[in-house]
């Protein structure tokens, strides 16, 4: 089992990880996949713009740190009983305009998150990238690589298709973020 050596409450650096494995590993678990290509994103607001569509959140989402918090831990308890999740942050910015204090504020959500979900005995592992930049002036031994991004789309509530990029079905992504989903069944 690929998750069998990472901690059930960890935010980490994906390494040697891949995204459609991860993604494999979060369904044989029966666990939330939660996916944010973050390649595109400039700033702190696009970051959270971006995590507040790749993870469907409520509509009022307040788009700044403490309201992602909320939105990754007391409204999705809220909800109901979950079975864990896989967060995966690709590509997060690394630039002047998200520098290392917002990424690392960003970090510290999921790290917070983490620990909420411990102290309920819950699974929470965040894996998270960096946007690799091409850097043609530098030796070529020591270029970076530029990846492309998978382009992952998020699931859809109960019902809908939950296919993806990948060509594979993924867990109920977001379902437990997505306030129509559980709302409606009130």
């Amino acid at each position: 089992m690929l998750l069998q050596t990472v901690r059930p409450n960890i935010v980490q650096a994906i390494r040697a990880f891949r995204v459609d494995e991860l993604m494999q590993a979060a369904q044989d678990l029966g666990q939330h996949f939660l996916y944010a290509n973050l390649a595109q994103a400039q700033s702190k607001q696009e970051v959270l713009e971006t995590l507040a569509t790749s993870f469907l959140f409520p509509v009022h989402f307040g788009k700044n740190l403490d309201a992602l918090y909320d939105c990754m831990t007391d409204i999705v308890h809220k909800a109901g009983t979950q079975p864990g999740f896989v967060v995966v942050l690709d590509q997060l910015p690394d630039h002047a305009r998200f520098d290392r204090e917002a990424r690392e504020q960003l970090l510290d959500v999921f790290r917070e998150a983490a620990d909420f979900w411990a102290e309920r005995k819950i699974a929470f592992r965040c894996f998270y990238s960096f946007a690799v930049t091409r850097q043609d002036s530098a030796p070529v031994g020591e270029r970076a690589i530029e990846v492309p991004a998978p382009e992952a789309k998020p699931t859809k509530a109960p019902g809908k298709s939950n296919a993806n990029n990948f060509g594979m079905n993924m867990p109920l992504m977001s379902s437990a973020f997505d306030t129509a989903c559980w709302l409606d069944a009130a």
